[in-house]
């Protein structure tokens, strides 16, 4: 059964040619447009086929349904992510740059979602399928390690095992807590925001 939802998601075939890559450029570009515009639910593979310049033949030669879709849609904002997580991560070379580190992380995190409707309609739809879901979590686990393998050594020894299983639950709680300030009025949005972000600094003070 697992194996079924994770092939579910999996594309048809990876592009190796670039006018391959081209068609699947098109192919995510149109339904990302599309999710902003009208929402995942509206979005149908014909509609994506037509106006990605091509038969919807052309969008199941490469994906099997519109879940494999969004997983390379998600695929790709978690290469974003990453890049920007070492970008970020980099410029931490002692204790205290750990928690303006987490500040940027959050507040980059936030920009993003709230500024492109589609992301969040992508990001509400990962967490509604289940086999969506285990690959947002298995993301999260490894931008988590990402931050831990980065900024461990700075840490007594004894303390790694507890913060690196912190440091988790702060990345998993971090798309919640978005969510619920994009779905909140602005100023609530704003302490919502801050509220997080005094727990996140509460804990990372225990370990610096």
């Amino acid at each position: 059964m697992e194996e079924a939802r994770r092939t579910a998601t999996e594309p048809r075939r990876r592009p190796k040619q670039e006018r391959s890559r081209e068609r699947i450029d098109a192919i995510l570009s149109t339904t990302m447009r599309l999710i902003g515009e009208k929402g995942i639910d509206a979005v149908t593979m014909k509609e994506v086929g037509m106006l990605a310049g091509g038969p919807i033949a052309t969008v199941y030669h490469y994906f099997p349904n519109k879940s494999a879709i969004l997983a390379m849609l998600y695929e790709r904002f978690s290469e974003v992510s990453r890049a920007r997580l070492t970008a970020i991560i980099a410029d931490v070379r002692e204790a205290k740059d750990v928690i303006a580190a987490a500040d940027r992380l959050l507040d980059d995190y936030h920009s993003r979602v709230a500024g492109d409707p589609a992301i969040q309609d992508l990001q509400n739809a990962i967490q509604a399928d289940k086999a969506l879901k285990n690959l947002d979590i298995a993301e999260t686990r490894h931008q988590a390690r990402m931050f831990c393998d980065h900024v461990i050594a700075l840490l007594e020894p004894d303390k790694h095992e507890q913060f690196e299983r912190m440091v988790l639950l702060i990345f998993q709680l971090a798309g919640g807590v978005v969510r619920l300030a994009l779905a909140e009025g602005e100023a609530e949005s704003r302490r919502t925001i801050e509220d997080y972000r005094s727990i996140i600094h509460t804990q990372l003070r225990l370990f610096l």
